[in-house]
Parts: C-alpha cells; structure tokens; sequence
C-alpha cells in the first residue's frame, strides 16, 4: 500500500461499491447463499445503502480496495477488496464510524473468524449469537458491540437485540 485515503463516497459510486461487495463475498464467503442478481446488488446499494447510510471509501493510490457503510450506531457493512487485506484498510475505515459514535454495533457471520478475530482485535466484544434464522441467508451470526466507556475503561450497560 502506497497511498492510502479515506474519504466519504458520492452516490455516484454506489455501482463500485456494488460490485466491490459482490467480489468480497463471493472471494471470502463462498458458503453464502447467492440470493441476488449483481443488478439487484447495485439497486440496493443505489437506493438503500446510499440513502440511509454514511458510505466510507479507501483507495490505494486511486482504487477501490474498502467501504464502510454505518449509521447512528450500527456497521452495516466493511469489506475490504481481497488482494488489500491486512495492510490496515478496514481498521482504518471502522475508526472512521467508531469516530462518529459512542457506541457501534454490528453483525457477522460465526463462520467468518478472519471478521469475528479482526472485530474483537478492534475492540469490540460478541454480545448474542443466534442460529441465523433472522437474516436472510439463515446463517448463524454474532452481534459484535463496541463503546467509547470500554475504550476509557468505564463499564457499560449490556447490549440487548
């Protein structure tokens, strides 16, 4: 990595960030289910992602090699282009919505533990699993929750769903 920048996307770049998170998942979770068309990928990032989230991007000297979509309080999505894992790219662009919260939840698959090992070293802590019967691929999942009080060594309250 040479030349790394953070940066809020336009909505013009909803059709990368599409695709981006296409490759992700079909490149580091081959178990998950295919529900989606590419097209309805991009209708979705167009219209929902887009218009109820922040969306975060990095680039390495120009190119797309992460995003970050979160609102109030929630990670909704961090993928990081495969061949720019481990260079500090999702740490980066987490920070960015952990900056903009005092407290953050996400969800992840339990089969992801290259995600749950990243998350945990981030300083978020699994809060629930469930049997994945609430999202739409039926895989087991964890909610991972972080909060600024943790970080200042203050309790918290437990999170509930």
């Amino acid at each position: 990595m040479t030349s790394l920048t953070v940066r809020r996307a336009g909505a013009e770049e909803s059709d990368a960030v599409a695709v981006l998170f296409r490759l992700c998942k079909e490149t580091s979770l081959p178990y998950l289910p295919d529900l989606h068309t590419r097209e309805e990928d991009r209708a979705f990032f167009r219209e929902r992602v887009f218009t109820t989230c922040e969306v975060w991007v990095a680039e390495d000297d120009g190119a797309l090699a992460g995003f970050c979509a979160f609102r109030a309080g929630w990670v909704d999505h961090l993928y990081v282009h495969p061949k720019h894992e481990r260079k500090g790219i999702g740490a980066a662009l987490l920070r960015t919505a952990m900056a903009s919260n005092a407290e953050v939840r996400l969800w992840t698959f339990l089969r992801n533990t290259n995600a749950r090992a990243f998350y945990e070293a981030q300083g978020f802590r699994c809060a629930q699993t469930t049997d994945g019967r609430d999202n739409e691929e039926h895989e087991p999942d964890a909610l991972y929750v972080w909060s600024a009080c943790n970080e200042e060594g203050e309790a918290s309250a437990s999170p509930s769903r």
